[in-house]
């Protein structure tokens, strides 16, 4: 299946599930170096990175804790350049290790949100790992320390990505029609 109609916009296949297989053991692989001697704190940006974090724990080899927050930054296809906490942080962070897990960095705008609120809990580290990254989107300065996959600024959705909702559960990535 290559051409898909999800809600009212056509998607073409972009990423297969094989190429997302790969990026996801190999940044398990980086994160499994980086964490091998801590007991970090495995903090899910829902609802998007679940599938990701959930592919990504699996195949971590060290002791974590886990822990989830939900934001909120887009409305159909574009972002809103606003991030409204839902769920905040739940677990005591202080003094101790954060990675963030997320589905899709563009703008950096909810990572840069989330990292402003774990230094305020006063995480001890934070760092992050993101399935997808827009490089000619993001603006912001904060390092990306764990990269799947890096794409063009166009709208994509499955593997957690959404549109309006719908989509996440597709094993391939697609990319939006435009029409």
């Amino acid at each position: 299946m290559n051409t898909i109609t999800v809600g009212d916009r056509k998607f073409v296949k972009y990423i297969s599930e094989n190429e997302i297989d790969k990026a996801v053991e190999r940044v398990a692989a980086e994160v499994n170096e980086e964490y091998k001697n801590d007991i970090p704190v495995i903090l899910l940006v829902l609802n998007g990175s679940v599938i990701f974090g959930s592919d990504l724990l699996k195949q971590l080899d060290f002791q974590c804790r886990l822990c989830c927050v939900k934001v909120s930054s887009y409305a159909g296809t574009k972002s809103t350049e606003k991030v409204k906490n839902l769920i905040g942080l739940t677990e005591n962070i202080e003094n101790k290790r954060v990675l963030v897990i997320e589905d899709i960095i563009d703008t950096g705008n909810t990572y840069e949100f989330i990292e402003v609120m774990l230094r305020e809990a006063h995480a001890k580290d934070v760092k992050i790992a993101t399935l997808t990254y827009k490089p000619d989107s993001y603006r912001k300065s904060l390092p990306i320390d764990f990269i799947g996959l890096e794409i063009p600024n166009k709208f994509i959705l499955g593997r957690g990505m959404d549109y309006d909702g719908l989509g996440r559960n597709l094993r391939d990535i697609y990319q939006v029609v435009e029409e």
